[in-house]
């Protein structure tokens, strides 16, 4: 009998439980929903006290390591060894041999984590004292940093013998010098001399002691051991090989001639590519396989992204991690769908999602990038590349210095990529990289165009005249015959005011049929207003530009896309309105338009359904879009500030988007005149100016300090002195250095003994001359600069100067030249004793003839026989203005002196006139030859008095200048001294070496830096407010602010003192919207239309603004950290997050659905801000409020899933 019949004959003691589990499986809506008491428990906890005694010990820092024999490879001993970084941490060490940090903070970071090591911060170099007792008895603070009060000891070290105050926390312990203790010398001698013995080197040693001992004054030499000795170096710290010094740290590679090896270079490519590529593709290709940083600036599709390509590829190849960072985060999707197209595993992380954050290539913006390296993200373990696309928009003022702190944060073992439109400052923005982290940066550019550009003006109104399109540049220059014939065809009599809607529509036409006759569809008009691209787009209603195939694909295409969209968000006003639009080939695109549309509108035209593209200057960021032909609806825009003409960067950048390589064999760029011809001369400019250098927009913010601060290896100080707008202080201290090292050794060795006595007059007349002349030297070119003082200031008036060795002179003006800076050539006296003769005066300085004229009180007057010089000087040159003029035929005297100053005219008398001009001026000298300058009838002129000039900053600066200037008279008859000159000759020299001294260790110091009052400033503010305490320590308050992307103090002040958290959910994210939206209203609701809560919440958040804007006037920081709130949608995000529909939403507002969407967004981010917060200081309630607003706001059309991370274009 088998098995199986065994089986069959026992009875069934189980029920069949199959069909139950399949029912509880694939029925859940069956199962009860209230039986809770039999799915829940509850454990109660005993409370044991005991546990409070025992803690976990500490990691082990060693570890046993077998010692084996090498022959038999038999165990012999085991020996304890160190184990290297034990017990290191994201909380206690930057390394990265560090242990991970948890999982859920390991692709974004947290704010309490330490960040990985910057590569520009130069390691840090520990020196271990050679002997304990230097530990002990120097260095020793009396309180320890954070306490009160501490204790003071006797000598002994033992012995208690006061208490110390918080004031004397810096305060160093000072040993008596008093006693000498020789054994204990002797001692500390043996020891320090015994870290170098050995018994090959002992003799070595005891002879090199007798030479230290027998020589009464020992040299150098005798003192340090020989170059046979062979000691044994005491290596605490390794040197890196970055020190790299007074080179050149940014490499121009030669693109100009073919790589003909470029197979040999690189055998196998890390991706292939279907075409051949450029030569620059190939250079910036050959330093990536080098792991060099690589800076590519190229125009618009060059084709820059192949390189991004390659090294995304790379990271592949080499199993490491590469960071795609953009500008925006539409760019960030686009590029998402663009790579993922080329390579499998690639990542986008953003504000509120992620997809695949454990992808080798990750996409995010630059602010995301910045965020995960403050925070310390383990990706930053595995990064090899990190690529910037758009590095010109470092210029941007809001969002610049992004980008210089995230390259300044970034590891040592991260290349760069950065990709840019062509700058003319290339060189230097590569060589501060490269200097900041000490590697060299290869600058990989051309100019080179695959599509050439031809740019037109065109003229035409209506049907007529819609052929009148004229060339007026292309590659082979300026076309002034076009120019002429637009000139011609717009004619002189035609008014310049706008069009009105009625002609402008009919350009429209005119222009559209033109393209379309002429084959140069599809087209992007760039248009600088939301409102105008609005309304071109539908007052051409009754253009059609698509057949019925491409109607049906349009239609299909946007019906699949908005399927996802709940019923009543599909009919918003915007998507009826741009399904009829977009069905006839017209587009629209910028930030009023909701992102699901602008995303539809790039596949559509990206795919060449859309013909005619109305967009503003953002389609122009970046987006791999390009068109047969782009046409500008204006060259001017507004800029937020006035309304100005486009700069040659924006053109180029906008231009650039006409011609699609491979397609088009040249692009078509053209500008609407619409009855107004632009000047050549602003055509030019525009066209063919030079781009907007790279300049640095590196600025202080609260969070930028609190991050730094709260990492006590980094500066801030630090990371200032690393930014791009102090790369030319930090190259030129090399020089200064060894300036001050010079400075020094003068001082020490000519100038070591202290002044007598007696000369004491001297230095004080020194002191306030140098003050009143350094403040001179900063004033008085603005108040010579000033209209009325100018007005003055002309040929013929007398003034006195002091030029160099022209001390005290009256001088006549002949010309006055008003270029900047402003200068004026004056006539003056000589004779043979005249010291202005003198071929040795250039070894004295400009201050020291200043302060010879300050220390006289008599006006300069030749002796016999006076002969004349024609100087050009300065405003500083003028001390006094007189009342008299001279009259003189003044470019006559220019003239004549001017041709005697040539060679062969140069024994050529004076003319009449210049020795007219002569003679009056020493007429009126000899007159007060022994006069005193201030008792003279010269009648010296009062800047304020007599030039009425009162501009207030001018007043103040005169006020000031006249102050001085009298306690520097009020000292001159002090000076009256036998031999004065040669006195005070020696206090000039010794005194002006110590002020160089000053000068140069300032410019050294962190002091010198631009930026550096405005970060004292701050610190200031935030000690005051407690964010930080006396020794820079972050508190609290300040832990809170670096979990703030934005307004950082604000929210920090909202968060703490209770005020989100009496509201509800609807109430808050209401307010928190006053800090992100900024654009105009005019559908703004009254304060007293909104609910009580929601008035009161408002006036508090104003009071605490204000407050905030009070405290940082009063510690003078300026900046753009807090914008002023607007409350212009605290209604519609209240509603919004009181869940009404949006449709429902628009109504109560005139703002567009893009601009509100991206609001709301934005807003999510500062709710999930304020959540961390919560956390971090244990507030439950106010967590779970955050959470629930949320939750309220993220949802329906305002958070539709992108398009670009659902789909590809190709499907349509």
């Amino acid at each position: 009998m088998s098995g199986e019949d065994v089986l069959k004959d026992f009875p069934q003691f189980l029920p069949e439980i199959g069909d139950d589990l399949r029912s509880y499986l694939i029925c859940p809506d069956k199962l009860p929903m209230h039986q809770l008491e039999n799915v829940q428990e509850f454990w109660p906890r005993t409370c044991d006290v005991t546990r409070l005694m025992h803690f976990d010990i500490t990691q082990l820092s060693t570890t046993l390591q077998v010692q084996r024999d090498y022959d038999t490879g038999e165990i012999i001993d085991f020996k304890e060894v160190p184990i290297p970084n034990a017990g290191e941490s994201s909380s206690n060490s930057m390394a990265f041999t560090r242990a991970p940090c948890v999982e859920n903070n390991s692709v974004r970071g947290n704010p309490m984590n330490l960040p990985f090591w910057p590569g520009s911060f130069p390691q840090p170099q520990f020196k271990t004292p050679e002997n304990t007792n230097d530990v002990l008895n120097d260095d020793l603070l009396r309180v320890a940093p954070g306490i009160s009060r501490g204790l003071l000891f006797d000598d002994d070290g033992n012995t208690v013998i006061g208490y110390a105050t918080e004031e004397d926390a810096s305060t160093k312990v000072n040993i008596p010098e008093n006693k000498i203790n020789l054994a204990e010398l002797i001692r500390e001698e043996e020891a320090k001399l015994g870290i170098w013995k050995s018994n090959d080197n002992e003799d070595n040693m005891q002879s090199t002691e007798e030479n230290i001992l027998t020589s009464e004054n020992p040299d150098e030499e005798s003192i340090l051991p020989s170059e046979d000795l062979q000691l044994p170096v005491l290596t605490l710290t390794t040197k890196s090989d970055k020190s790299i010094t007074g080179s050149e740290y940014a490499v121009l590679v030669d693109c100009s001639k073919p790589i003909t090896n470029f197979e040999e270079l690189i055998p196998e490519m890390a991706h292939q590519y279907p075409f051949e590529l450029d030569t620059f593709q190939k250079q910036a290709i050959i330093q990536l396989e080098k792991h060099n940083h690589v800076f590519v600036a190229a125009h618009t599709s060059a084709g820059k992204t192949v390189v991004a390509e390659y090294a995304i590829a790379l990271c592949e190849k080499h199993m490491t991690r590469s960071i795609y960072t953009s500008p925006i985060k539409a760019l960030s999707n686009q590029k998402y769908r663009d790579f993922k197209q080329t390579f499998k595993d690639v990542g986008l992380i953003t504000g509120d999602f992620q997809i695949n954050p454990t992808a080798s290539c990750l996409i995010m913006t630059t602010e995301i990038l910045r965020s995960m390296l403050y925070c310390g993200s383990e990706v930053t373990r595995d990064i090899e590349y990190v690529i910037f696309d758009e590095v010109h928009y470092i210029n941007d003022k809001e969002r610049g210095h992004v980008w210089e702190q995230v390259l300044i944060m970034l590891p040592e073992r991260v290349c760069v990529v950065m990709l840019s439109a062509t700058v003319p400052n290339t060189i230097e923005f590569a060589d501060w990289l490269g200097r900041t982290h000490q590697r060299k940066v290869y600058v990989v550019s051309t100019t080179h165009r695959p599509v050439p550009l031809a740019h037109y003006l065109y003229t035409g109104t209506s049907g007529v005249s819609k052929n009148n399109r004229f060339k007026i540049l292309d590659d082979s220059g300026w076309k002034r015959q076009g120019y002429e014939q637009s000139k011609a065809t717009i004619g002189t009599s035609n008014n310049t005011h706008r069009f009105h809607i009625k002609q402008e529509n009919t350009m429209w036409y005119a222009l559209v049929d033109h393209l379309k006759t002429c084959d140069l569809l599809p087209v992007v008009a760039f248009t600088f207003s939301r409102a105008k691209c609005d309304s071109n787009a539908q007052s051409l209603r009754s253009l059609d530009l698509t057949t019925q195939r491409e109607k049906y694909a349009i239609s299909h295409f946007f019906e699949e896309c908005i399927r996802s969209l709940k019923e009543p968000d599909r009919n918003i006003p915007q998507i009826i309105l741009m399904r009829d639009i977009l069905k006839r080939g017209i587009g629209v695109h910028h930030s009023g338009i909701l992102p699901i549309i602008k995303e539809i509108v790039e596949m559509l035209f990206q795919n060449r359904l859309l013909k005619l593209l109305f967009a503003t200057e953002t389609f122009a960021m970046g987006v791999n879009m390009p068109s047969r032909t782009v046409v500008f609806d204006s060259i001017k825009k507004h800029d937020g500030h006035e309304r100005r003409q486009l700069l040659p960067a924006e053109y180029i950048q906008m231009a650039g988007r006409a011609g699609r390589r491979g397609k088009d064999k040249k692009g078509t760029v053209i500008i609407l005149c619409k009855g107004e011809l632009p000047p050549a001369s602003q055509l030019q400019e525009m066209m063919l100016g030079k781009p907007s250098h790279l300049t640095s927009q590196f600025r202080i913010t609260y969070g930028m300090v609190l991050s730094l601060l709260r990492v006590e290896s980094l500066t801030v100080e630090g990371m200032m002195s690393r930014s791009f707008r102090e790369a030319d202080h930090q190259k030129s201290m090399i020089k200064m250095k060894k300036e001050l090292e010079r400075v020094e050794d003068t001082l020490n060795n000519d100038y070591s003994s202290e002044l007598s006595a007696y000369l004491e007059p001297l230095v004080e007349f020194y002191r306030k001359a140098r003050r009143y002349l350094d403040a001179r030297k900063d004033s008085i070119t603005d108040i010579i600069s000033s209209a009325k003082a100018l007005k003055v200031l002309v040929p013929g008036k007398l003034i006195l100067i002091t030029h160099m060795n022209h001390i005290n002179k009256l001088a006549l003006i002949l010309s006055q030249s008003k270029r900047n800076p402003i200068t004026f050539r004056v006539l003056v006296l000589t004779d043979d004793n005249d010291m202005s003769n003198d071929t040795t005066c250039d070894e004295k300085t400009e201050c020291w003839y200043k302060m010879l004229g300050l220390s006289r009180t008599i006006v300069y007057c030749p002796i016999e026989n006076p002969s004349h010089e024609v100087l050009t000087i300065s405003p500083s040159d003028i001390f006094y203005v007189c009342n008299k003029k001279i009259k003189a035929e003044y470019d006559f005297v220019l003239k004549d002196y001017d041709q005697r100053q040539i060679p062969r005219f140069k024994d050529n008398p004076p003319g009449d006139d210049c020795r007219e001009a002569v003679e009056e001026l020493f007429k009126l000298t000899t007159s007060i030859k022994n006069d005193s300058m201030l008792d003279s009838s010269l009648g010296f002129m009062d800047y304020i008095k007599d030039m009425n000039i009162v501009e207030e900053s001018l007043y103040l600066k005169i006020s000031h200048l006249n102050q001085l200037r009298t306690d520097v008279e009020s000292h001159v008859e002090n000076l009256q001294i036998p031999n004065f000159e040669n006195q005070f000759n020696i206090v000039f020299k010794k005194k002006i070496l110590e002020d160089e001294r000053d000068f140069l260790k300032h410019m050294l110091s962190d002091a010198s830096m631009a930026l550096y009052p405005d970060y004292e400033n701050r610190i200031q503010l935030l000690r005051h407010l407690k964010y930080v305490d006396a020794q820079n320590r972050v508190e609290l308050k300040g832990r809170v602010a670096c979990e703030m992307g934005m307004n950082e103090l604000l929210i920090t002040e909202l968060v703490l003192r209770n005020i989100l958290t009496k509201l509800k959910p609807a109430e808050v994210a209401a307010l928190l919207s006053s800090m992100v939206f900024q654009a105009k209203t005019n559908a703004e609701l009254s304060e007293n239309e909104f609910p009580a809560e929601l008035q009161h919440g408002i006036q508090e958040i104003k009071d605490i603004f204000q407050e905030i804007q009070q405290l940082e006037a009063e510690y003078q920081v300026y900046g753009d950290d807090f914008k002023d709130l607007n409350f212009g949608l605290v209604h519609v995000v209240y509603e919004w997050a009181s869940e009404k529909p949006f449709a429902e939403i628009m109504s109560l507002t005139d703002i567009q659905e893009g601009i509100i969407v991206r609001c709301i967004q934005q807003l999510n981010e500062v709710i999930c801000d304020v959540k961390n917060a919560a956390r971090l200081i244990g507030d439950p309630a106010l967590h779970s409020k955050m959470e629930e607003a949320s939750t309220a706001i993220k949802r329906d059309i305002v958070f539709a899933a992108s398009l670009y991370t659902q789909r590809d274009s190709t499907v349509i």
